[in-house]
């Protein structure tokens, strides 16, 4: 059988006068053709209480956390910076649950964008709220090209799980000002960009959890490399 890889959804928060559309729960689409064709069975978990996260442990394999809206300073015990974008209370609330559950129970994990963030946060780190609280960092972390399109290298550590998917300095594409600041104790950073903003984290003693600051479900139809991380999740899903 294939290995249930979970994706815990987004919400569509706009406003909508279709009632079905209401914050419904979504997931993007490219994550779960590239889930699919790594070999995976994606399952997806809308938001809920917090305190029900644990039941869904039984249900997945390995777990994918995606992007989407800033994650709440609440978390980690700051009020909001003047450029903070917007947020979902609740989503953040599951979603870190998740991922401390998910972590005790040894499943395989992987965060993509604002998962990266939230992984940290769950596991104690910290964030830039926007990337204009530290001057040094100066490139353009957040893309005019199409999302698809890469637009900056990134410096991969060559003692990495990292590094034997996708090298010494991918190009990658990048949509986000938020990024990692103090990482959490059970993590190290694994691949940073020119001016030292965080790109990648990894379990310090396992391989549990890979996470990446760029959109790998973006570009997995024309980069190998943007793949591989996800048969590197199906790969550790089967393992755990």
């Amino acid at each position: 059988m294939r290995p249930r890889i979970a994706i815990p959804a987004d919400t569509l928060t706009e406003a909508t006068n279709i009632i079905n559309e209401r914050n419904a729960a979504f997931a993007p689409r490219p994550l779960i053709e590239a889930i699919i064709k790594s070999g995976g069975l994606p399952v997806i978990f809308p938001s809920v209480a917090p305190e029900l996260a644990h039941n869904y442990l039984d249900l997945f394999d390995g777990i994918i956390f995606a992007g989407g809206s800033d994650v709440d300073p609440i978390f980690f015990h700051q009020e909001p910076h003047q450029k903070l974008g917007s947020t979902y209370l609740r989503r953040d609330q599951f979603e870190i649950e998740l991922v401390k559950e998910s972590f005790k129970a040894g499943k395989a994990m992987m965060g993509i964008c604002r998962g990266m963030q939230v992984i940290n946060v769950a596991l104690g780190g910290t964030l830039y709220q926007d990337l204009s609280e530290d001057p040094h960092k100066t490139l353009k972390h957040s893309q005019d090209a199409p999302g698809n399109f890469p637009s900056h290298h990134v410096n991969v550590e060559e003692d990495s799980r990292l590094f034997s998917l996708v090298g010494k300095r991918p190009y990658v594409n990048s949509r986000h000002h938020q990024a990692v600041h103090e990482v959490a104790q059970p993590l190290r950073v694994t691949a940073k960009a020119d001016d030292d903003v965080t790109e990648a984290l990894e379990t310090v003693q396992s391989d549990q959890i890979l996470a990446v600051q760029w959109h790998p479900e973006n570009m997995f139809k024309h980069y190998d490399y943007s793949q591989h991380l996800f048969q590197d999740l199906i790969k550790r899903a089967q393992q755990s």
